[in-house]
């Protein structure tokens, strides 16, 4: 169960975090710095001196709640502490709060996080020779909540994001589920390593594995499925012109699996077929290949199938709503961490049961202190 907790208390999930500050330059508490850009964020604010404006308006409320020394704190206050705040541990800090103030499912099932990248395309600076920044995160994909990310300078770095990323999350109950490029071996044996589950695509850039999961489900295709132990679900929905069959099928790993040796996790091996019938009359089927560490329900295979798409959609989120690839944020650290800011924000409006879009969440966390309280605490009716 959520503990109850109130808005100034906030701050103090980040009473861990080191102050990078010089001590001349601490006239503002730390935590009080966090709590105004996490409001104002919620509150569709785009950086610094949008977070400060927004401040200024809401001075009285935060005067309630906050210390605020000296004050609130400048616009270039706020920039500062986010160009010098270490991503990683300042991440850290918001894994407590989503302790403290997010539920734990009580279904006992492994939790679903999906990896997966972004390109913030306004980022990029030609005068220094950088390109736009990458930002590779986990999404706890049931849940809505972010739970890590990490930086980089292109997204074909996000092979060396992923590993480094997954160091930052427990694993040990979790079913990791990324795209092709995340089938490494590497990365594979790092989530089991950790007490993790995976379920991961394939596609040509693995193309052995590829070409024998396919070979597989061809033969077992043709005999009906009769000589294999698979299982199987199948989801039916409709909507914006079209009907789709969502079919899933999950293999366990056949005893002469040639490539055993060299994906010795592999515990089965996954298929999934969309057949999508358009109103016009149009027919097509879109078919795609996993492997998973473990022989799952047919039903928890699907699931984190679909699931992991949650991912694509909050990246949809963060451009449309939060005009994240609009952003022309080009310090590295700055970026970085306003990025992360977003994600937070993304699961705390979502987590807010009031049918609104997140626009319109945005809008009355910026003008309503009450709503914006309840989608700080997750206390929402």
């Amino acid at each position: 169960m959520a503990k109850l907790v109130d808005v100034g208390s906030v701050g103090a999930f980040f009473e861990s975090l080191g102050d990078p500050r010089h001590t001349r330059n601490r006239k503002h508490l730390l935590g009080d710095i966090i709590v105004i850009a996490v409001c104002g964020i919620l509150g569709g604010c785009s950086g610094p001196t949008a977070i400060h404006r927004w401040s200024t308006l809401q001075k009285e409320w935060l005067q309630q709640y906050l210390s605020l020394p000296n004050g609130l704190p400048s616009r270039d206050c706020i920039r500062r502490l986010l160009m010098v705040l270490k991503p990683e541990a300042f991440q850290q800090c918001f894994h407590q709060w989503t302790e403290a103030v997010f539920p734990v499912s009580p279904d006992g099932k492994r939790r679903l996080v999906a990896i997966d990248g972004k390109t913030c395309r306004g980022s990029h600076d030609t005068a220094k020779s950088l390109g736009a920044m990458h930002i590779v995160s986990a999404w706890a994909s049931e849940e809505g909540i972010s739970l890590g990310q990490v930086a980089t300078e292109e997204k074909s770095n996000e092979i060396t994001a992923i590993p480094e990323l997954l160091k930052q999350i427990d694993l040990s109950n979790a079913i990791v589920t990324i795209d092709a490029m995340g089938c490494q071996k590497a990365i594979v044996e790092q989530i089991v390593k950790a007490r993790g589950e995976y379920v991961i695509a394939v596609k040509d850039n693995q193309p052995k594995l590829a070409a024998e999961i396919a070979e597989i489900f061809r033969e077992a295709i043709q005999t009906d499925l009769e000589e294999i132990d698979y299982h199987h679900s199948e989801v039916r929905d409709s909507g914006h012109g079209r009907s789709d069959i969502r079919s899933y099928y999950l293999v366990k790993i056949p005893a002469d699996f040639a490539l055993r040796k060299e994906w010795p996790s592999i515990r089965a091996l996954g298929y999934s077929l969309r057949e999508t019938r358009h109103d016009d009359g149009r027919m097509t089927m879109e078919i795609r290949y996993y492997i998973s560490s473990r022989f799952m329900s047919g039903k928890r295979f699907g699931e984190a199938v679909r699931e992991h798409w949650g991912i694509e959609s909050m990246h949809w989120v963060l451009d449309v709503n939060f005009r994240e690839d609009d952003c022309r944020t080009r310090e590295r650290t700055l970026g970085n961490n306003l990025s992360w800011l977003r994600r937070y924000a993304v699961g705390l409006l979502k987590g807010h049961p009031i049918k609104d879009s997140f626009s319109g969440k945005m809008v009355r966390c910026g003008i309503s202190t009450q709503f914006l309280t309840e989608v700080l605490l997750n206390q929402g009716v």
